[in-house]
């Protein structure tokens, strides 16, 4: 893992949560993105070499739906960058890392990402991402 990528924040609404955190880390929402296949919608802030990814629901069954019924806004994930998911993915399994996915997915903001289960990560929900390359 070369680095923290991003960190994912749950809100409820992007059209309040987009104007706070530009307030915030003072630097405007450089990209919001819809993620379809996981009922998300994405706003991203750059601050330094960092990522704030804000999440916001767009299904009441969606596991932000269900993240922000539990537990309210807050500390979704946090996202590691990597050279080579496949193998990072592996290295994690054969350590006995369970994974959410068994093959990555195409997230937001050109990256192909997979998630490892909290319950292997003293709760914290940890996200893989690799940048789609094209040649």
């Amino acid at each position: 893992m070369n680095k923290i990528e991003h960190v994912g924040i749950a809100v409820n609404s992007l059209s309040k949560s987009v104007p706070l955190y530009e307030i915030l880390l003072d630097t405007s929402c450089y990209k919001t993105e819809t993620v379809a296949s996981e009922y998300v919608n994405t706003a991203f802030f750059k601050t330094g070499e960092s990522k704030v990814e804000l999440l916001e629901a767009t299904d009441d069954d969606s596991a932000i739906a269900k993240f922000l019924e539990k537990k309210g806004e807050g500390i979704h994930h946090i996202a590691f960058a990597v050279d080579d998911i496949l193998k990072e993915m592996e290295r994690l399994k054969a350590s006995g890392f369970v994974l959410l996915n068994d093959v990555p997915k195409k997230g937001a903001d050109n990256k192909m990402v997979c998630f490892v289960h909290p319950k292997n990560t003293n709760g914290v929900l940890i996200e893989l991402c690799q940048e789609i390359k094209w040649i």
